[in-house]
């Protein structure tokens, strides 16, 4: 039985979160040029039940066996690419709420919200964060690198009549790239798409985690308080996680790091610290085994270094 269940990790938004991966790395229907899980090749559009439910079930529910009850704060569904794609993510929404009274949150590119029944799936959760980092068609292709039949306007649609009918948390994701969507004409076009979707909050994110273009950046501070203040009185700045990703209790512990990285990677730091526990002869030696092992790679952007899973594919310098 493949893990698709991992963490608690440490989150911006929802704490500690129990994540629940459903489709493979790396299946998604964009190929957002600032992804911390590389580049999809190829992009694909395809839904269908990638993995098994009841296996994904019984996953989270031994998961949730082994944490005592304030160690997790949310159940996220958060994929290796677009996590709707699994074409029963409406029945593993309702398996985990049959599990747990604890909140569920969906992150999705919302790319697929134009499809009734991908709505009507989402309805079940808590919270549903879906992605728009653009306000035109042209700058949504440059950014986001969307799978043909998923054009800007059909992405709009979907969250606008999601929104209609959603009474659960809307949180719309909003990632901000130097040069690309932080200036103020890109970010009013934003503000006008948003004003129509009415979302419950507007999350400013920025890439801190390796992007998969080795030229994208984040903007600088002043291009973060001008989205603040253009996208209207909802937005506010999210900023990285702090907190210790959990490492407690497993039984083999490179693959509980490949568990994490192949969906999160991780900075060195945060890799020292979740092995803090152990002695520095015993943290050398893991490291040395996840590194030759094959399963990792170490990606370095602006000077900072990252593990990652073997299988994302980073392209250009910085790679190792």
């Amino acid at each position: 039985m493949e893990k698709r269940v991992f963490g608690p990790v440490p989150t911006r938004r929802l704490g500690q979160s129990l994540g629940i991966d459903p489709v493979p790395l790396k299946t998604c229907n964009w190929n957002c040029v600032y992804c911390q899980l590389g580049r999809s090749q190829p992009v694909t559009n395809v839904r269908k039940a990638y993995f098994d439910s009841e296996d994904i079930l019984a996953q989270t529910r031994a998961a949730l066996d082994a944490h005592q009850p304030g160690q997790i704060d949310w159940i996220t569904f958060v994929g290796s690419g677009e996590t709707c794609l699994h074409s029963g993510i409406g029945a593993l929404i309702r398996g985990v709420k049959a599990l747990s009274d604890l909140p569920v949150a969906v992150i999705t590119n919302g790319g697929l919200m134009v499809l009734p029944e991908v709505r009507e799936a989402l309805t079940l959760a808590d919270a549903v964060l879906p992605s728009l980092d653009a306000g035109n068609a042209e700058l949504y292709r440059r950014i986001n690198r969307a799978h043909p039949e998923l054009s800007f306007e059909r992405l709009v649609d979907g969250l606008f009549r999601f929104r209609q009918r959603y009474t659960g948390r809307l949180w719309v994701e909003v990632m901000l790239v130097k040069g690309l969507n932080d200036s103020e004409e890109a970010l009013k076009e934003i503000a006008a798409v948003l004003e129509q979707i009415n979302p419950d909050e507007v999350h400013i994110v920025t890439p801190t985690r390796p992007p998969v273009e080795t030229w994208v950046e984040a903007p600088d501070e002043d291009g973060l308080l001008r989205a603040r203040a253009i996208l209207g009185h909802v937005a506010k700045i999210v900023y990285p996680a702090i907190g210790a990703f959990d490492l407690s209790g497993v039984e083999d512990i490179l693959e509980a790091i490949v568990g994490i990285i192949s969906r999160h990677p991780m900075r060195e730091s945060e890799l020292n610290q979740a092995l803090s526990a152990w002695s520095a002869d015993e943290i050398y030696g893991t490291l040395e085994q996840l590194k030759h092992s094959g399963r990792a790679q170490i990606i370095e952007r602006h000077g900072v270094r990252f593990w990652a899973t073997s299988g994302a594919r980073f392209p250009g310098p910085g790679r190792s």
